[in-house]
């Protein structure tokens, strides 16, 4: 398959927004890499730029290492898959697939045996005579994804592919995704809003912001080791929960102090004190996962907090409780726990609990830069 690297790129409309600033990202062979970010963060617009589809303001795009800024787009051997299907719906499943390679007059015989297979690595081998209005959403974005397979380019790319399928079918099409990258040893890059998507699929992922990339890692390092406060925000579910204070230095040690409550969480020599001594007296904001807010004390370093239960979803697998400290949320919103069913079975509004924060396990991040504080 094929490399991607961009380099310094930026996109501008004249006088108007940049929407991609200075973007350096680079996609290995047959990997699956996925672009994600909130709405209007410039991740289509990079999607389109790689295809072709947009002009490139500045900086360099290379596919295996050859430049392709000014490459039209039949000539750069990258198939696009887009949020609407974009099905011919007067033609068949097998003349929608075949449909590229006649334009390129490829001979019938080698156009029936590509669509059949990738008819036969998509299951829709029994569709083939049918039309798009004759198929339910699922099956139209399998034929969408049949007709990139079929060109055998060096890359795919893929635009909110998922987003008009309803949630079980999303759920389905993402393994579906997963296997088909496996089968073809692709490098595939794909768009999306969802960081669920984005977790799932990606064996990188690129998290965009204002046209800015805030970090490009794993999904796991995403996850457990954020660069700064809008990717820890966005990535995971629930977001993570934020404190807004300071550090304070005191003869009994260093603390982080909650704005507004004043709740005190101590900063034991085990765990991030040395780190945060230079921003004492500064404003900091504590951040903590759901899953590390629990009923019980996780380790020494756990800090009790006595809460109120404002809310409990249940979801069967798993519960979250949301929670205030003497009727006043914590750094402006409620704090969210992740609680085991039976734990939540006992919970109701308006009851007071302690939970234990775990402060080896909280991130703290500089409120100037938003940077996190290693």
């Amino acid at each position: 398959m094929a490399n991607v690297t961009l380099t310094h790129i930026v996109k501008a409309y004249g006088d108007g927004p940049t929407v991609i600033r200075d973007v350096s990202i680079d996609v290995r062979d047959q990997e699956f890499v996925v672009l994600v970010g909130p709405s209007g963060c410039g991740k289509s617009t990079l999607l389109r730029m790689i295809a072709g589809l947009e002009d490139i303001t500045s900086g360099d795009m290379l596919l295996d290492g050859k430049r392709i800024n000014d490459l039209p787009p039949k000539d750069r051997d990258i198939a696009m898959v887009f949020q609407n299907y974009a099905l011919y719906p007067h033609m068949t499943v097998f003349e929608n697939m075949a449909f590229g390679l006649k334009l390129r007059n490829m001979p019938k015989a080698e156009i029936r045996e590509r669509v059949t297979q990738a008819a036969r690595i998509l299951e829709i081998e029994n569709l083939l005579d049918r039309k798009p209005k004759d198929m339910s959403g699922g099956q139209r974005q399998r034929v969408a994804i049949g007709r990139a397979i079929v060109r055998e380019p060096k890359v795919f790319l893929f635009d909110e592919p998922l987003s008009n399928l309803d949630a079980k079918l999303r759920g389905q099409t993402r393994i579906e995704l997963q296997k088909l990258h496996r089968q073809l040893k692709a490098t595939m890059i794909y768009v999306t809003h969802d960081q669920v998507e984005a977790m799932t699929l990606g064996d990188r992922i690129v998290v965009l912001r204002g046209g800015d990339v805030m970090q490009y890692d794993t999904p796991l390092e995403l996850y457990n080791h954020p660069a700064n406060r809008f990717v820890a925000g966005f990535i995971g579910t629930p977001p993570m929960n934020f404190l807004a204070g300071q550090i304070r230095q005191t003869t009994e040690g260093a603390s982080f102090v909650t704005t507004g409550s004043g709740l005190q969480i101590p900063l034991t020599e085990a765990g991030p004190q040395t780190s945060l001594t230079p921003y004492v007296d500064k404003p900091v904001t504590l951040g903590i996962r759901a899953e590390h807010l629990t009923l019980s004390p996780a380790d020494t370093q756990a800090v009790p907090l006595p809460v109120v239960i404002d809310a409990v979803e249940n979801m069967g697998n798993e519960a979250l409780a949301y929670v205030t400290m003497n009727g006043i949320p914590l750094g402006g919103i409620p704090l969210v726990a992740r609680v085991s069913p039976a734990d939540a079975m006992r919970l109701r509004a308006g009851q007071s609990v302690t939970l234990y924060l775990n402060v080896g396990q909280a991130h703290f991040f500089d409120d100037a830069t938003e940077l996190v504080i290693r």
